[in-house]
């Protein structure tokens, strides 16, 4: 595919990242040529310096052959902008934007974006994902990812077997023999950076993560089993002031298991703001590295920080002083990949990428098998599919085992009317079932092949 994208920042480059690993021509549009200098290094993209707003730089970097356009700016008039020229001038197919502000994401405002106002497919705020990523890692401790499906009905969990965990040495046909109760599928399963599928006989080892699905109402007690539950998260820090942490701080403050929140910041103007607007949460003004300021935020007798600043180096840094504290749980905000050598060695702390949270928006969007749902896994090595069976598709009447998935790929699970069934490979696909499948990234158009897109 052809795909054009506005905004070489850290939500572009995060876009960029991911999309470059795939059979995709990219051009890359932003009036700061050391930003695409940047991008161009890392990158194998096309670089054309300008705003992607322009009619003329739209058509400079081809926009009349592009297959979707991307606007990823910081500002949101430029990216709407964008979209209307790229509809309007050039009918680019599909027109995805990134908007941050309130009153553009308002719900008084949701009839704008279609193609009689606004001709965008997908509005998109990262800020906004984010937050809700944090917020379900929240209200689920000892999960390191939580990503629901179905309707909520299921969820894919990631967590990380320690030496805590009772079930280290069985493999896992033990292991499932051990959760009689309860069923569940083994998504991936992530050892020394590499992810494989397990089979029957694969032994579960120390420091093993574990991508999980079940049905949501077993979640709690399957981590439990596996020794992966924390304690409930009542007293909450939080590093930085931004949207994210405002979003976060608005939804804790209505959850009543949260006795208290606080946010720390350095700058004044956003502490009084935040201050005006949350009613129940504590802001803290000051430099967050500095022991009076974190004795100030009751750091000893946290149970959680997240750490959500623009600055990678600063959350990692301030989880590593929390976990000094003792702190159970640890959260930061990764930006970029540049600090990967170090999130490696960080320990226990739980990360949120940008680029995997904003590229999971998207896929539903770059990919041409139609998506109920989707995720991207880790750092990239996978998505997870949520997509309907139908009478006209290649998969229709035909039984798992003989769709010939790629290695390493499979169907996890599946719903059937009103029914969760995680299903035997000889299990026909019906019409109307809404597949769960996993997708290894090196195999994404293959699968879509098969399953007839």
């Amino acid at each position: 595919m052809r795909i054009i994208v506005g905004g070489a920042g850290s939500v572009g480059q995060s876009i960029i990242g991911y999309l470059s690993r795939s059979d995709n021509d990219i051009i890359v549009i932003d009036p700061d040529q050391e930003r695409l200098s940047e991008v161009a290094r890392l990158y194998d993209v096309q670089p054309v310096k300008g705003s992607v707003s322009n009619p003329d730089v739209q058509e400079k970097a081809g926009a009349d052959k592009a297959d979707i356009l991307i606007a990823m700016t910081d500002n949101d008039e430029v990216n709407l902008v964008a979209c209307q020229v790229a509809h309007s001038l050039f009918n680019v197919g599909k027109k995805i934007a990134r908007v941050d502000s309130e009153y553009f994401l308002s719900p008084l405002w949701n009839t704008l974006y279609n193609e009689k106002n606004l001709p965008i497919d997908l509005v998109i705020s990262p800020n906004a994902e984010i937050a809700q990523a944090i917020l379900r890692l929240i209200a689920l401790p000892g999960a390191r990812e939580v990503l629901p499906l179905l309707d909520g009905q299921v969820s894919v969990v990631n967590f990380k077997c320690t030496d805590c965990c009772p079930l280290l040495g069985l493999n896992m046909l033990e292991l499932h023999k051990k959760f009689t109760e309860f069923q569940f599928s083994i998504v991936q399963m992530v050892r020394n950076g590499l992810n494989f599928l397990p089979d029957a006989e694969d032994v579960l080892k120390c420091d093993d993560e574990i991508y999980l699905a079940a049905k949501r109402k077993d979640i709690f007690d399957l981590l439990y089993g596996f020794g992966a539950n924390r304690k409930v998260n009542r007293n909450i820090v939080i590093f930085g002031a931004n949207s994210i942490s405002y979003d976060l701080a608005k939804h804790l403050e209505e959850n009543d298991s949260v006795s208290s929140c606080k946010i720390v910041t350095g700058n004044q103007q956003y502490a009084e703001k935040l201050a005006e607007n949350l009613n129940d949460t504590a802001v803290i003004c000051g430099e967050m590295m500095r022991d009076a300021i974190l004795e100030a935020a009751g750091i000893e007798t946290a149970d959680l920080t997240v750490a959500v600043t623009e600055q990678d180096k600063d959350n990692l840094l301030v989880s590593l002083l929390a976990r000094q504290n003792h702190i159970c749980t640890t959260i930061s905000l990764v930006n970029s990949r540049a600090y990967d050598n170090l999130v490696d060695h960080i320990g226990e702390n739980v990360i949120v990428d940008r680029s995997t949270v904003t590229v999971s928006r998207m896929l539903q969007d770059i990919r041409k098998a139609p998506l109920s749902n989707a995720y991207l896994l880790g750092r990239g090595f996978g998505e997870v599919w949520e997509l309907k069976i139908a009478a006209d598709n290649m998969a229709f009447g035909r039984k798992i085992k003989d769709l010939k998935l790629p290695q390493n790929a499979q169907v996890c699970l599946m719903a059937r009317q009103d029914e969760i069934l995680f299903p035997a490979p000889t299990e026909k696909l019906q019409d109307g079932d809404k597949v769960v499948v996993f997708v290894p990234s090196a195999e994404i158009r293959k699968i879509e092949s098969i399953l007839g897109y």
